[in-house]
């Protein structure tokens, strides 16, 4: 018996090491680190198995990196020759997949340069100069996007509007926006952005509130969005950590 236990007691301890490694990095309920530390291997299976494992659904999307920058790469070559605006337009969608904001951002300019006229390649432009921190140069392309639809990306582009109104200290416009927005979108992107609004604006209770309801729907969603959630969840903790109650 003690010679089994020898034999796979290694195994137990990685076991152990890969549960604790994930839950660092993807930070699920709390109350799976004592599951894992005080059941052991038991308890770092179960969690691997409930948590772990379906995040390889998850993973299947990094797989997706590989032919996306292989199409990057082709469609560099390609624009020599054929520098039209839909193949800046897709350059400039891909790039922004890959996280390269400021790549995308110049994408989209040459195909807005090249007579571009489709509302997404504005409002995408708007938001890479918006997550790089140039809010003034998003303003004109939100702007056109949602003037020319005002549910664009799930309402997206409305909420993304009012935090760069924000951004540039345009409060009426932004608390106008926001509420515009918030009438229909469930995005807990817009949610947050507007309890930072209100945060900077010295109104604790309502932020804290807004914080608190994109805490609200972890209970009753999948799993699967539970996962995709999780930034939003953290950053909506960390909100009701820094407003005092």
């Amino acid at each position: 018996m003690g010679s089994l236990i020898g034999l796979f007691w290694p195994w137990g301890v990685l076991l152990q090491a890969a549960a604790v490694i994930h839950f660092i990095r993807r930070r699920p309920d709390t109350y799976w680190i004592f599951i894992i530390l005080f059941l052991g291997p038991l308890g770092a299976l179960v969690y691997l198995c409930v948590e772990a494992l379906p995040d390889l659904g998850l993973l299947r999307q990094s797989f997706k990196r590989f032919p996306r920058r292989k199409r990057i790469a082709q469609l560099n070559l390609e624009i020599h020759d054929n520098p039209s605006t839909g193949n800046f337009e897709e350059l400039g969608d891909l790039l922004m997949d890959e996280g390269k904001l400021d790549a995308a951002r110049a994408a989209y300019d040459k195909a807005i340069a090249a007579r571009s006229t489709v509302v997404d390649c504005f409002y995408r432009r708007g938001v890479c100069a918006l997550l790089v921190g140039d809010a003034v140069a998003a303003l004109p392309d939100l702007e056109l996007a949602f003037q020319k639809d005002p549910y664009h990306d799930f309402y997206r582009a409305a909420g993304l509007l009012a935090h760069a109104y924000a951004k540039t200290g345009q409060k009426e416009k932004a608390e106008a926006m926001f509420k515009k927005a918030l009438e229909r979108s469930t995005l807990s992107e817009t949610f947050l952005n507007y309890a930072d609004f209100l945060a900077a604006e010295g109104r604790p209770a309502e932020a804290r509130t807004w914080a608190q309801k994109v805490l609200n729907k972890k209970p009753t969603m999948p799993s699967y969005l539970r996962r995709r959630e999780r930034p939003w969840f953290h950053r909506a903790s960390a909100l009701l950590k820094r407003i005092p109650a």
